[in-house]
């Protein structure tokens, strides 16, 4: 009498059809997990919004500074972020990235106020985190100043 598929057995004496059952369950398992993987991605992959921007022209139109705030949202990536860039205003150089800060406050008063056409200054209030800070970029100095922490001399 011929044998069936569940009557012959692989070599560990188990019968073939519960190893057909078991790679048929794997799949529908590794389909499901790769499935609710894509949809969390998707959800998560917000558009990053622009809430603010601004720009200040170097004396001698040579560089643009570049300041934008973005707010970012989804599942472990939400937040606030103000970043400084410095463009060259000729050629096609990509904005290079010189202040990073992150931010609970929706602004933090920034301010930018070239000194001169090789000294840019900038300044902040709120209680930002400074992550990143270049102090000098394609020749130009670059000062920051939190005012939050400065008292005033008004009172005095």
């Amino acid at each position: 009498m011929p044998k069936v598929a569940r009557d012959i057995e692989d070599s560990k004496g188990e019968p073939i059809i519960k190893s057909i059952r078991g790679i048929h369950s794997t799949i529908r398992k590794m389909i499901l997990l790769l499935t609710i993987s894509a949809c969390a991605l998707f959800s998560g992959c917000k558009d990053v919004v622009t809430i603010w921007s601004a720009e200040a022209r170097s004396p001698d139109g040579q560089w643009l500074a570049i300041a934008r705030t973005d707010q970012h949202s989804g599942p472990g990536n939400a937040g606030l972020e103000t970043v400084l860039y410095l463009k060259a205003t000729k050629g096609p150089q990509s904005p290079i990235e010189i202040l990073l800060f992150t931010q609970d406050a929706k602004s933090i008063d920034l301010k930018m106020n070239w000194i001169d056409s090789k000294h840019l200054e900038v300044t902040y209030k709120e209680h930002p985190s400074l992550d990143f800070q270049a102090v000098k970029c394609a020749g130009i100095d670059i000062s920051v100043r939190d005012l939050s922490t400065e008292t005033s001399n008004a009172s005095q």
